[in-house]
């Protein structure tokens, strides 16, 4: 009935109206009785238990009762006060001190509201005893009883009540993390899928479309000296677009990439060599050693194929390289992949930063790739010493990673 007190629940405003009735009902016993019985003082009798009743009605009528426990601690003592004028008037008053049992052990603290009982069975004792004009245990027996089974009953229900009120929480507190759990799902997966498109775009589009510009600027060179040269590279330039549009056609469909529909990936690191050797100043030229004990998985022949890729379009675009060497090889629980080239070389330690207008992004996506798999990415490069490249792939790549390889 005010803040501290635990929250009705249908069953709990079942029995708080199981208690009113039980107090009206008593109080009007006592004012029946009064009358039927020809009792001494029956009219102050009556007034005494409508007095209480009005008393104890306006408890759940006051908001004050239901939100302080010191304005339910005043309407307790009040009611009692009542009680006590009716108990010295009839000894059917004794009654009415069970269901104050349990107005007090609700609405007061656990210490006080223990003192209230016992106060308020001593004085039904007291009473009850002055009316009989003697005393016995068997006078006692009736209210004690009654307190201790008042007392047993509300903390048992205070008892189920917090263990419920722990398990409500713990419910809300699972199904909050649950919740946030989700989210950082979700919000991981997108972040995973970002990279993924970022790194595909680069090793893709981004590569083709540097590589159709590096040879729109050669033909563009050869004109009007040589138109045949210019022609040679215009149609190498529209086979690189048309390249790139079924990149972009099986990249939006997720599929594999087309170079490795039908084949192995020694057979499209080896093409990709030739075409690179047409359509640019430099000769790539392919090396395959060792035997692999089993197929590779989709992931890894994706993110070799992939790295080789960027490898040779930085040699075409930085290195002014004439000669690159594209080296598979199978080592037993591992793959190792080689792009070493003659080139100008740069030093490793000073690379310039990613931009959106320079590129830059190269380097970073092949260690990305590598690393998704377990693997490791190393550079060894000098200015004038050209610069080899060695990406090294686990057999088993972690199975955290093996959804990248199938989106």
């Amino acid at each position: 009935m005010n803040s501290a007190a635990p929250a009705l629940t249908p069953t709990t405003r079942a029995l708080a109206w199981c208690l009113h009735l039980l107090v009206i009902g008593l109080l009007s016993l006592a004012a029946v009785r009064a009358v039927t019985g020809e009792r001494p003082h029956a009219g102050w009798i009556i007034v005494a238990s409508v007095l209480c009743g009005l008393t104890y009605a306006a408890g759940p009528v006051l908001p004050g009762v239901r939100r302080s426990r010191r304005a339910a601690a005043l309407w307790l003592a009040t009611v009692g006060a009542c009680w006590t004028v009716l108990l010295s008037l009839s000894a059917d008053g004794v009654w009415v001190a069970f269901p104050l049992y349990f107005l007090q052990l609700h609405l007061l603290p656990r210490r006080a509201g223990v003192a209230a009982v016992v106060t308020t069975a001593v004085v039904a004792i007291a009473g009850f005893a002055v009316h009989q004009d003697s005393f016995s245990a068997a006078m006692a027996i009736g209210p004690a009883l009654g307190a201790a089974v008042a007392v047993a009953v509300v903390w048992g229900y205070q008892a189920l009540y917090r263990e419920s009120e722990h398990r409500r929480r713990l419910i809300e507190e699972l199904t909050a993390t649950r919740a946030d759990l989700a989210a950082t799902q979700h919000t991981a997966g997108v972040l995973a899928e970002r990279d993924r498109l970022a790194r595909e775009i680069h090793d893709t589009l981004a590569q083709g479309l540097s590589s159709i510009q590096l040879l729109l600027r050669a033909a563009e060179r050869a004109l009007p000296q040589a138109p045949q040269n210019a022609a040679r590279y215009v149609d190498q330039a529209r086979q690189a677009a048309a390249d790139n549009l079924a990149e972009a056609r099986r990249f939006v469909a997720a599929l594999t990439p087309p170079t490795l529909e039908g084949t192995t990936l020694a057979d499209a690191l080896e093409r990709l060599c030739t075409t690179t050797s047409a359509r640019h100043r430099i000769t790539a030229r392919f090396h395959l050693t060792g035997d692999p004990a089993a197929p590779l998985t989709t992931a890894h022949e994706v993110a070799l194929l992939r790295i080789a890729q960027s490898a040779l379009a930085n040699t075409v675009r930085h290195a002014g390289a004439t000669t690159a060497e594209v080296t598979l090889s199978y080592l037993g629980d591992h793959v190792a992949l080689d792009i070493v080239d003659d080139g100008h070389g740069f030093d490793p330690t000073l690379l310039p930063a990613s931009d959106p207008e320079t590129g830059g992004f190269g380097l970073a996506v092949m260690r990305a790739r590598t690393q998704a798999l377990g693997g490791a990415l190393t550079i060894e490069s000098a200015p004038g010493r050209g610069t080899a490249l060695a990406a090294r792939l686990p057999l088993t790549p972690p199975s955290a990673t093996e959804p990248e390889a199938h989106p």
